[in-house]
């Protein structure tokens, strides 16, 4: 969960790492392998948009992170 501006910022960072990789395997991967490259980096790019949209759906002066279900 992220807590901060700080942290937001390292999650968009890492996003688009992810992104970035992912569209490397695109094209430097065998298309039978394809999916299993990309996958877990595909899942792990939804949760952080996940987070990313938690965080930013409200306004700063009312920010109270949610507990993870």
């Amino acid at each position: 969960m992220i807590q901060n501006d700080l942290e937001l910022q390292g999650t968009q960072e890492r996003i688009a790492k992810f992104e970035s990789w992912v569209a490397q395997f695109r094209v430097t991967t065998a298309p039978e392998n394809y999916a299993a490259m990309a996958g877990a980096y595909l899942a792990e790019i939804d949760k952080m948009h996940a987070e990313v949209r938690e965080y930013l759906r409200c306004h700063a002066s009312e920010f109270e992170p949610t507990k993870a279900a």
